[in-house]
């Protein structure tokens, strides 16, 4: 019996249409948007991250989540402000796949990219090279660095301090392994063999370990150390345990508001551009050197959508308000002398 086909393709015919119809229709309405801070929350409506399967803020202003080289190139990564560039660059894409995520415009993931991408190009990601977390959380790059042949040593504060703190409540806080490999990112086995967990405070580094780590790392830890000076404390000691030739490369929270006012208290600091030279003169003063700061203050469509309580709603969450400030991520790379 010959199969009579023509309701079939008027159907599909009229399904296409109305999909072409919706993509010219929110395509017209982008275009008709200008990119400025009076219309920018209408346009992150308009290609709204809506799941993980469309992806569709991110892929409107890159392209595609493809990674198109493997390995990733070297930049080089200096020391930065948080920028929206760094979000389309293929290394950006490469980490995120490597992280087992979508490539999307959230600041914490920048902290993981930058992290690794820093390590990464200066020739520390590599078999037998060994790491120290700080202030771990659940966060993905113990398992990411193992899957490098790195040994990596995870820690976080203890379990009393973090409840006290609401860490625990929050899912932030790590008090062994457990949830670290929970993505898979290394086998099982490359995860037992390379990474294990020590409890670890931060104001308190032992210095029992002075000496002994190729590199080490922070991201978004310190600002909740007590104060600015516990922060700032924190990354001078840190120093101390790496080898001669290796490298520190921790992640914080900017104040782009003010450089005077701020925000200084046992739960949260934001670091202004005055604290962040001060750390730069004190560690370079004592023979350390610290890659070159990028202070550059983006004005892309992601730099102009400030994150407002309740954080999280949706993306871009590139920059946020704390208080009375609005603030982003700072990255800094120092380097032990030989």
């Amino acid at each position: 019996m010959k199969r009579d086909l023509s309701a079939e393709f008027m159907e599909l015919k009229r399904t296409l249409g109305e999909f072409t119809s919706e993509i010219d229709a929110r395509i017209e309405r982008i275009q008709s948007l200008a990119v400025d801070s009076s219309t920018a929350v209408e346009l992150a409506e308009a290609v709204a991250y809506r799941g993980d399967d469309m992806n569709g803020l991110y892929r409107a202003f890159v392209g595609g989540e493809a990674v198109m080289t493997v390995p990733p190139a070297p930049l080089p990564f200096t020391s930065t402000l948080c920028q929206q560039l760094h979000f389309g660059l293929d290394q950006y894409r490469f980490w995120s796949r490597a992280m087992k995520e979508k490539p999307r415009f959230l600041r914490k993931q920048w902290e993981f990219v930058f992290i690794a991408q820093a390590l990464y190009e200066r020739g520390f990601l590599r078999h037998g090279s060994r790491g120290l977390a700080f202030g771990v959380g659940r966060e993905p790059l113990p398992a990411l660095f193992a899957s490098f042949g790195c040994d990596v040593v995870a820690t976080d504060q203890s379990l009393e301090g973090a409840i006290r703190a609401g860490w625990v409540r929050s899912s932030e806080h790590s008090a062994d392994l457990s949830g670290l490999n929970d993505r898979h990112i290394c086998t099982d086995r490359m995860f037992s063999e390379r990474v294990t967990f020590a409890e670890m405070d931060m104001n308190a580094i032992s210095r029992s370990i002075d000496g002994t780590f190729d590199f080490c790392w922070s991201a978004c830890a310190l600002e909740h150390l007590g104060s600015l000076e516990h922060g700032l404390r924190f990354i001078r000691n840190s120093l101390n345990v790496l080898k001669p030739g290796g490298i520190a490369v921790h992640t914080t929270e900017y104040n782009l508001s003010s450089n005077e006012d701020t925000i200084d208290n046992v739960d949260l600091c934001l670091y202004r551009k005055k604290d962040i030279e001060r750390i730069v003169e004190e560690v370079t003063g004592a023979g350390f050197e610290v890659a070159p700061l990028d202070w550059t203050v983006g004005e892309g469509f992601a730099e102009t959508v400030v994150d407002l309580p309740p954080y999280g709603r949706g993306e871009p969450h590139v920059r946020l308000r704390l208080g009375d400030y609005d603030c982003t991520s700072i990255g800094l790379i120092i380097r032990r002398p030989l």
